[in-house]
């Protein structure tokens, strides 16, 4: 029995290879595992009050005998309970910490607590904690995730009250506050909407930044906070700390070097003591970014919504394109960074489940060794774990996880604010916001150049005009020094080409860089020209995702940007939205998601040899036509002209033209309909008819992705079938989409 009722910090001993338990009162080899587990330990008996008697570690939960499922640990709500062989009230499951808890894991935990008969269970390692009711009146694997367990102390009134408190209370309770803030500044400063979400934009960054110094160690003290401010002697307290942030982030270019603060000190004070509590390193990067994009929208519907992709839309298109560790994304119209930080997710989930599952195989390996003594093992274990943790470490440079963040997320947005909130919205997922920048999509900037990207996924504006006077300037494309140095160190001549191209047109229409329009003189719709940016942008083989409106693909007089398509991708699928679904966001245009792939230079090489064969044929097809006709028509014409009859001639010039220019188009038509015949491959059609979001902006069904408000009609969602179809896109000929 352990002779202490509570844990000290003290009394979390570790020896060489070994490292003591107090519950169990024994040494146990110290795995990355057990290491995990006692640092637990530690938190429940100094934060959650509980005493040693009320935990038992390791139990087995199938019954009394088995040893097959044992919970990491079990939490009994008194030591009477425990004593009675009455249930415990709280399960844990703990994983070492560099393993992506996955569902599997939380429905292990349920399993456990369930059999147990607890009312919580627990899923830990130090990347994330979360918390769980135990629902018995609903089936086994159906989870609900609350936003903690009760203390030692709790009334039985305060347990009713956490079974109450889901987690996505949280998400509203820091979306709430930021709007609180929100209305402080409205209210007592007399800004507009736009220009009081630049004050919390600030004022979040400046809070980011100290408790990222509080984290390194780089600071002792939280100086983000009423009491610390109101001791300095500078007249606005908070705007000397905001100096300070922007110096530190003074390499991204978020605020200008002249920015500041433009609020009253009290008005900075009020906000300062609303957000101070809300500790955001503590707080899950999936929870502050849903609540600060909750926020977005509240803020800005109606306003600038037109900036932001319904969640569903973007959770879409980035599991329909699938991207992979090292593919290197773009979003020329970023807005407020949706499809970006979902790739910096998906991406890195990925990576911290293949560092799992490396771990795992190498101690599958050392547990079948029954050579090796338990303190070698473990060694092993724990050399294996701190070098993977290297490899998945952010703050590394070099490492998979810096990898990602900082030389595979590129975003840049025209409008100043989106660029700064797509980098805010970026912090509060996680980071990757250093490749975003605040530029013009359509220029050759900051490293965003043609046919270096991987994956082009974005939402472009709609309607807008590319005008004639639109013109390049020197200041659009300007970089600091260090910046071009680190550009061509990284990217070398493709770099300075493309710089060249750009330079080249400065002060001529930016619609001279493109090939679209039909001439520099005359406006082009801002879509149309999106298209070709972003085929652009891609490598040979990359893939991209673009929410287009419906015109786009079935107006006649747009056929040539069609065609300019299929000469240069393939079209992969196209998704059919529903009218309403960007309504909410300011938007009543009907649009469709495009998904092509370029083409790679061996694909782009037969296509041009089919399609040259096919203009060949049909040219030898009318051939003998023409010439029968011209010299016909040419003969009249010189008839007429020996006649003196400059009416006729005049009219047979006419008709020689004509003749020649239908005779052309008939060609062109024929020759594009035998290379589709030769050039021949299934697309993916479907036509979504609930997406996820109402008109109003309210949840709806979604049959885009499997999820929890599927409609009970459908048999699979649009990604299920894409995927099949990918897999036999024979079996998907005849329109599987509207399955």
């Amino acid at each position: 029995m352990a002779k202490k009722n509570y844990v000290k910090a003290e009394e979390i001993q570790i020896k060489g290879n070994k490292i003591f338990s107090p519950v169990r009162q024994k040494w146990l080899s110290l795995t990355p595992e057990e290491r995990v587990r006692q640092e637990y330990l530690f938190v429940l008996t100094q934060k959650y009050g509980f005493s040693l008697d009320q935990i038992g570690e390791e139990v087995p939960v199938t019954g009394r005998g088995s040893a097959q499922a044992r919970a990491d640990f079990l939490i009994w709500r008194t030591v009477k309970d425990r004593s009675d062989d009455r249930p415990a009230m709280i399960v844990v499951e703990c994983k070492s910490d560099n393993v992506t808890i996955s569902t599997k894991d939380y429905s292990q935990g349920d399993n456990y607590a369930r059999r147990e008969g607890a009312k919580f269970f627990v899923t830990h390692n130090n990347r994330e904690t979360r918390y769980w009711r135990v629902r018995i009146d609903r089936r086994p694997g159906y989870l609900e995730e609350v936003e903690n367990i009760p203390h030692a102390d709790a009334t039985d009134k305060e347990i009713e009250e956490l079974f109450s408190k889901l987690r996505v209370f949280k998400e509203k309770e820091f979306a709430d506050l930021l709007h609180q803030c929100h209305n402080v500044i409205r209210n007592r400063e007399k800004k507009d909407p736009a220009a009081a979400f630049d004050e919390i934009a600030k004022i979040l960054f400046v809070k980011v930044y100290v408790e990222r110094k509080l984290l390194t160690r780089r600071s002792k003290e939280n100086l983000f906070s009423v009491d610390v401010l109101n001791k300095q002697i500078a007249e606005n307290p908070l705007d000397t700390l905001f100096q300070e942030t922007k110096k530190s982030y003074s390499a991204d270019k978020i605020f200008d070097d002249d920015e500041r603060i433009n609020l009253k000190p009290a008005t900075g004070e009020e906000i300062v003591r609303k957000l101070e509590k809300y500790n955001l390193s503590d707080t899950s990067e999936d929870i502050k970014g849903v609540a600060f994009e909750r926020f977005l929208g509240r803020t800005f519907r109606g306003e600038i919504g037109q900036f932001f992709t319904p969640r569903t839309i973007v959770e879409f298109m980035v599991h329909m394109i699938d991207p992979k560790e090292g593919e290197v994304v773009c979003d020329p119209a970023s807005g407020s960074g949706g499809f970006l930080i979902r790739v910096f997710e998906i991406v890195r989930e990925k990576i911290l489940a293949d560092a799992d599952q490396q771990y795992n195989a190498y101690r599958k390996k050392v547990q079948k060794n029954k050579s090796l003594s338990d303190t070698r093992r473990a060694k092993l274990l724990q050399e294996k774990y701190d070098e993977i943790q290297q490899t998945i470490n952010q703050t590394n440079e070099g490492s998979r996880l810096w990898n990602l963040a900082n030389r595979c997320i590129c975003g840049t947005d025209a409008n100043d604010r989106m660029a700064r909130t797509s980098k805010m919205n970026m912090i509060m997922h996680g980071d990757g916001h250093g490749g975003v920048h605040h530029h013009d999509g359509f220029l050759n900037v900051n490293g965003i150049f043609e046919t270096r990207f991987d994956i082009v996924l974005t939402n472009p504006p709609f309607g807008a005009n590319v005008e004639p006077s639109d013109k390049v300037l020197e200041s659009d494309i300007e970089v600091t020094a260090a910046d071009e140095r680190r550009y061509v160190r990284e990217f070398g001549e493709p770099y300075k080409e493309s710089q060249a191209r750009v330079k080249a047109a400065i002060n001529r229409p930016i619609a001279s860089l493109f090939d679209l329009p039909k001439n520099d003189k005359s406006k082009i719709k801002t879509e149309i020209l999106f298209i070709e940016r972003c085929l652009d942008l891609l490598k040979p083989g990359g893939r991209m995702g673009i929410v287009l409106p419906e015109g786009i693909y079935n107006n006649p007089s747009l056929a040539y940007v069609r065609q300019f398509v299929e000469d240069r991708a393939y079209l992969k699928a196209v998704v059919s939205l529903p009218q309403e679904t960007f309504i909410s966001s300011g938007a009543s245009v009907k649009a469709s998601l495009l998904f092509l792939q370029r083409y790679t230079d061996e694909e782009k090489e037969r296509f041009d040899e089919t399609y040259d064969n096919a203009k060949m044929e049909i040219d030898t097809k009318y051939a003998d036509e023409i010439a029968r006709e011209t010299q016909r028509l040419e003969d009249a014409i010189a008839e007429a002209k020996e006649n003196k009859d400059a009416e006729n001639r005049k009219m047979l010039q006419k008709e020689l033209k004509d003749y020649l220019k239908k005779i052309e188009g008939k060609k062109a038509t024929e020759s594009r309909q035998l290379l589709k015949e030769r050039f021949d491959y299934p697309i993916f059609m479907c036509e979504a008819e609930k997406v996820g979001i109402s008109a109003t902006g309210e949840d709806d069904q979604n049959e885009l992705y499997p999820n929890a408000n599927q409609p009970e009609e459908i048999d699979k969602t649009c990604l299920e079938w894409y995927r099949e179809f990918l897999a036999d896109p024979k079996e998907f000929t005849n329109g599987v989409g509207e399955a």
